[in-house]
């Protein structure tokens, strides 16, 4: 049995992706809007993985297949949006389908407009599969709407404002997808209110296992992996929630056991701030400190 090639395809352009999904050739070299129907995926294509040179924006839906990003899939049926930065990874599943658009963006085309700088603040460009933003019919039309926008300004003869124009709907549709996503942190409200407890429990028992004395302190890579969850959502989804990010709530947590520690045993600080994983003791009097405005020791010797 032949083994499957698990190496990347490297795409460096649109043009090249075009060429190889048997599109026409793009109306710019540097931004394209696809109507997903007409993809045509080589049959030696099917199960690989690429890795693409450009931002990458989809609205798609679909009745018999599934999207491969990162180490999951991600199905489409009930529709969605996904938003993918130059450098990942993305995989097609054989016998997939898909209605929708794909807007295809490479960074020169937006290097020298302020978006080249602000597009790293949209944390969604980094999300998983099964953090796709799902659209109500309304933020569906405003969507659907701006695309056509753009469609219209690339089949429009390019002039010496075309870009400005193209970038400044693009610029819209992530201020729109960055309000829709809010919304979704809100109507998911119980949801995430059962992933925040179950943060909570993951970081106890690391603490209790005392699996700080071999892994160290515990990240947010971490606590993202334990949830199945990418970084960058389980940050947005609590400070949506909480008002704190995921290293904050680890830094709550650090400084409740450490108490525990400083008042219920008589570790010194240094050896509180080793059984809490931190490599050099300044690095938790500092952090201690922040929090609670008084040194370790000056909490433990209020104590007795």
């Amino acid at each position: 049995m032949e083994k499957k090639d698990h190496t990347p395809i490297k795409i460096s352009s649109i043009s090249e992706l075009h060429s190889m999904l048997q599109l026409p050739k793009p109306l710019h070299p540097l931004v394209s809007l696809v109507d997903n129907t007409k993809m045509i995926v080589h049959k030696e294509l099917l199960d690989r993985n690429f890795y693409l040179n450009f931002y990458k924006i989809s609205y798609k839906f679909s009745e018999n297949g599934k999207m491969g990003y990162g180490q999951g899939y991600y199905d489409f049926n009930e529709g969605g949006m996904m938003f993918t930065a130059p450098g990942q990874i993305l995989s097609t599943e054989a016998d997939t389908s898909y209605c929708g658009y794909t807007l295809l963006v490479h960074p020169d085309f937006i290097r020298t407009y302020p978006l080249a700088k602000n597009i790293k603040k949209f944390g969604f460009f980094s999300y998983d599969t099964n953090e796709a933003l799902h659209l109500s019919d309304q933020e569906k039309a405003i969507v659907t709407g701006l695309l056509d926008n753009i469609m219209n300004e690339l089949n429009t003869a390019i002039d010496e404002v075309s870009q400005d124009v193209i970038i400044s709907y693009i610029e819209v549709l992530l201020n729109y997808s960055n309000r829709f996503y809010k919304r979704q942190f809100i109507t998911r409200k119980a949801v995430n209110s059962d992933l925040l407890s179950k943060m909570e429990t993951i970081l106890e028992d690391y603490f209790n296992r005392q699996e700080t004395l071999t892994k160290g302190l515990p990240t947010v890579e971490f606590l993202a992996s334990e949830m199945n969850l990418s970084p960058h959502y389980l940050s947005d989804m609590l400070r949506n929630l909480t008002g704190q990010n995921a290293q904050q709530h680890i830094h709550e947590k650090l400084i409740e056991k450490a108490k525990e520690y400083l008042t219920g045993t008589s570790f010194s600080v240094s050896e509180v701030a080793y059984a809490l994983g931190f490599e050099h003791p300044q690095s938790f009097n500092k952090l201690f400190k922040k929090k609670m405005e008084i040194t370790p020791l000056g909490y433990k010797q209020s104590f007795n």
